[in-house]
């Protein structure tokens, strides 16, 4: 969590502990808890300069998006400065790999001014409130990674961060150089054959520059990515963001991967409108179950299917008829309401009407009464995406509303703020195909009804707010489970 964040989530709980005691309360040091606690928040962490290199189809840019991916989700500012991007600028139209030969001296002041334009801006960025600057670039030769480090680390005093990305699997090799060809801007006018000959002697122009690093003779903190996180070794690294670096990229594999998504079936608790519980499934929600299974039981081309769910029974209850292994993972749990466990929203605002405000004014940050918040949730489900990020493929989770929305956030780069309003309906099936940094999503809905748990933000978040306010985006539900009770609602 950011400091404003986890500023503004302590003083509105020590509000609320306040509020609940009386003016007579001898608690010791009560009144003065709260300027210490502000006094320890909003130190920043040096900004750090993370700088790939390596040759072209090592996979560098792939890598260098998917550490900016997760650095924003884990709350740290974090933004990719690509050279080509700048170099497109002074030469718009890529006509051939003569741009890349060493002796081409026009051209290698263009690159050297684009190296040096992504700098600036990198600098710019990082002093007005960036936390993580990412250069993707080849910076092949010692000559450029001491520039850049003598810039980033001597004069403006920021931590750098090599990260050497090396491959020597011709096959890997191959599957790099037609990503590369399928998704550059320099290749969409030419010919397919045109393109690879092109591109080949591109990395041909780069070799007879290349100089790979030597850790301990440079004396820069390191990390060596060999073969696609085949292995890794990593040399003085020295600051809480590398580490963190460091965990995505001991991590991540960049292989296209499938993952299904799916909420548990419709709950009783969802037919009567209330949140949290451990509740058995309704008629249609087992109907959903049996749906469920047949589609994936049937899909002949899912081998090696696994499904994780959460520990509540709706989601077991779900998963119970498919044919595949399955695992129980805690971090799936649904978030924790707290005190407002099993009450309809009707209730919470009722019986808590300034928490139904609060919520409603800040979801993602609100945190029920001795319950969880959307950051909580993003919090745990860390090591969750560090698996999915691995050499996971055909994984299927069935877990709750909110955890599906953060994870789903995750890969479809959302912001923190729209994740409490993505909409994960019932009874549907979410597909992901994952491929680099780039993600499809496909919306598989199977034909059961549900009710609908979606709730929009009213537009009138005011504490001081009526109850018709309050409720006016709140979904209908039913009073109680009579009408779901006939077993003949579950033939499909």
């Amino acid at each position: 969590m950011a400091p404003t964040s986890l500023m503004r989530s302590i003083k509105k709980d020590w509000q609320r502990q306040s509020q609940s005691e009386s003016e007579d309360d001898d608690i010791v040091g009560k009144k003065d808890l709260m300027p210490f606690v502000f006094s320890q928040i909003g130190h920043n962490f040096v900004p750090l300069v993370v700088t790939m290199v390596g040759l072209p189809a090592r996979g560098k840019t792939v890598l260098a998006y998917k550490i900016q991916q997760y650095l924003n989700w884990t709350n740290h500012k974090a933004k990719v400065f690509c050279v080509s991007s700048y170099r497109r600028k002074h030469i718009e139209s890529y006509s051939s790999h003569d741009l890349f030969r060493k002796e081409n001296r026009e051209a290698a002041e263009i690159r050297q001014l684009s190296v040096q334009e992504a700098q600036e801006d990198a600098t710019k960025w990082l002093q007005e409130g960036g936390d993580v600057a990412i250069l993707d670039g080849t910076h092949i030769t010692q000559e450029r990674r001491k520039t850049v480090h003598d810039h980033f680390a001597k004069k403006m005093g920021f931590k750098v961060l090599f990260i050497e990305c090396v491959c020597d699997d011709e096959m890997l090799i191959e599957k790099n150089v037609k990503e590369v060809l399928q998704f550059s801007k320099d290749y969409r006018n030419m010919s397919s054959e045109k393109a690879l000959d092109d591109f080949h002697h591109k990395i041909e122009h780069y070799m007879e520059q290349h100089e790979p690093m030597k850790p301990k003779t440079d004396g820069y903190s390191y990390i060596k990515y060999l073969n696609a996180g085949e292995m890794l070794s990593t040399y003085r690294l020295n600051s809480p963001l590398q580490s963190e670096v460091l965990s995505f990229v001991s991590s991540f594999k960049p292989f296209s991967k499938t993952f299904y998504f799916s909420r548990h079936g419709e709950s009783e608790n969802n037919v009567l409108g209330r949140i949290g519980g451990d509740a058995d499934l309704s008629v249609r929600g087992r109907t959903y179950a049996v749906a469920l299974a047949r589609y994936f039981n049937n899909e002949e081309c899912l081998t090696g299917l696994r499904v994780w769910t959460s520990e509540l029974k709706r989601t077991h209850q779900t998963v119970q008829g498919i044919q595949a292994p399955i695992e129980t993972v805690s971090a799936l749990n649904e978030l924790y309401a707290g005190v407002c466990e099993g009450l309809s929203y009707e209730e919470m605002q009722d019986k808590f009407p300034q928490e139904f405000a609060w919520r409603d004014q800040d979801k993602l940050q609100y945190r029920y009464p001795w319950g969880e918040s959307y950051v909580d949730i993003m919090n745990r489900l860390k090591p969750v995406l560090l698996e999915l990020e691995g050499d996971m493929d055909n994984l299927l989770i069935v877990s709750h509303q909110a955890v599906l929305r953060c994870v789903l956030g995750y890969f479809m780069n959302k912001k923190h703020e729209e994740l409490p309003y993505i909409n994960v309906p019932l009874h549907t099936i979410i597909k992901l195909t994952v491929s680099g940094y780039k993600c499809k999503m496909e919306v598989i809905k199977l034909n059961i009804d549900c009710v609908d748990t979606y709730r929009m933000q009213p537009k009138n978040c005011s504490v001081n707010r009526t109850t018709d306010d309050a409720l006016l985006t709140v979904p209908p539900h039913f009073e109680n489970l009579s009408l779901w009770n006939r077993q003949s609602i579950i033939q499909l």
